[in-house]
C-alpha cells in the first residue's frame, strides 16, 4: 500500500474534491483519480461515491478513513520521535488568522515557541472569522485564530484575549471631544462610515449589538466595505470618514494624534479572541505539539 495513496485518500476525504486534493498536494487531478482508482483496486472495495460534483465517502470509505489516518499519522510519529529523539524537532506549520489576533496575538505566541522548537518553520495566512472556521471544517487547515464564535458542532473555542470595539474619527475641529471620551449613537448615524468586510469578527460583532438596539446594519450611511484594517485607518486619517476598530489596534496611532477615538454610548462592544480547532479530527504529530503549546499558553494567563 502506497503512503502517496493514502495521503491523497485522505486529502479528498478532508476536502470533498478531487481538484482541491490535488492543489493542496501539488499534483495533477488525473494522479489524484489514479491513486483513488489503484487504492480501491488493491482494497477490493469502493471507497468514495463520486456523483457529479458531489463528493462523499462509502460506507467503506468511512471505515477506512480512520486506519489511512492512523497509518499517516504513526508514520509522521516515527519521524517526529526520532528527530526528538535526535534533539531536532522540525516541520512546517500552517496558521489561519483573522487580522487582528495575527498582529497582536500571535506574535508573542510564536516567539515562544520559536524559543522551544528553533527548527520549525510557518506560514501565517489572513483571513477573516468566518473563512477560518470554514477552512478548518473544509480540511484546509486544523486551527486556526478569530474573533468571532462562528458554531459548529465540530469545532472547539477556547479564549486567548479580551478586546473591544472604538469608534475612530478624523482629528479635526468636527471631533473635538478628548480621546476615549463618549459618543452617541445620533452622532454615529450623522457620518460616513467605512465598515470591515462581510465574514470579519468586527463586522459580525458590530451587526448583532446594533441588531440588539434595533439597528439594522444598512441604517448607516457606509461609503465602503473593506478587508484591511490598515486601509481603513487611513481613510479616516485622511477624513474619508468613520469607523469601528479595535481598540488593540489604535494605540500607536492615537500617541502619534493619526486620528481621534471614541466609545459609543450605551452599546457593549467588547469581545474575544478564540484559538478555535477540529475536535474530531486527528492531527499530526507537529501539529498536536503546536496545538497543546497553545492550550498551556492559554491556561498560563488564566
Amino acid at each position: 500500500m502506497d503512503f502517496r495513496q493514502l495521503e491523497t485518500f485522505i486529502e479528498v476525504a478532508n476536502l470533498k474534491s478531487f481538484s482541491r486534493a490535488a492543489e493542496k498536494l501539488f499534483i495533477t487531478q488525473p494522479t489524484v483519480t489514479n491513486h483513488i482508482q489503484n487504492l480501491e483496486k488493491e482494497l477490493g472495495t469502493i471507497l468514495i461515491n463520486r456523483s457529479g460534483k458531489n463528493i462523499s465517502l462509502t460506507e467503506a470509505g468511512k471505515l477506512f478513513y480512520k486506519y489511512a489516518v492512523n497509518i499517516i499519522n504513526c508514520c509522521e510519529m516515527a519521524k517526529f520521535d526520532l528527530a526528538s529523539y535526535k534533539g531536532r524537532i522540525q516541520g512546517h506549520i500552517n496558521i489561519y488568522s483573522s487580522s487582528i489576533p495575527r498582529k497582536y496575538i500571535l506574535p508573542n505566541i510564536l516567539l515562544k515557541f520559536f524559543n522551544e522548537y528553533p527548527d520549525v518553520t510557518f506560514s501565517i495566512l489572513d483571513e477573516d472569522s468566518k473563512n477560518v472556521t470554514n477552512s478548518i471544517i473544509n480540511g484546509n487547515t486544523d486551527f486556526g485564530i478569530v474573533g468571532a464564535k462562528y458554531p459548529h458542532n465540530n469545532l472547539n473555542y477556547l479564549e486567548l484575549m479580551k478586546d473591544r470595539l472604538v469608534i475612530i474619527t478624523p482629528n479635526n475641529s468636527k471631533f473635538n471631544k478628548p480621546n476615549y471620551s463618549i459618543l452617541t449613537l445620533d452622532e454615529v448615524l450623522e457620518q460616513k462610515i467605512l465598515i470591515r468586510e462581510k465574514g470579519s469578527g468586527t463586522r459580525n460583532l458590530l451587526e448583532n449589538k446594533l441588531n440588539t438596539i434595533g439597528i439594522n446594519i444598512k441604517d448607516l450611511d457606509i461609503i465602503a466595505y473593506i478587508e484591511d484594517t490598515e486601509t481603513i485607518k487611513e481613510l479616516v486619517h485622511l477624513g474619508a470618514g468613520i469607523s469601528f476598530i479595535s481598540e488593540k489596534a489604535v494605540v500607536d496611532d492615537v500617541k502619534l494624534n493619526k486620528y481621534k477615538v471614541y466609545y459609543l454610548k450605551d452599546l457593549d462592544l467588547s469581545r474575544k479572541f478564540y484559538f478555535v480547532y477540529h475536535n474530531k479530527r486527528q492531527l499530526s504529530p507537529l501539529n498536536e505539539t503546536f496545538k497543546n503549546f497553545i492550550l498551556n499558553y492559554i491556561k498560563s494567563y488564566e
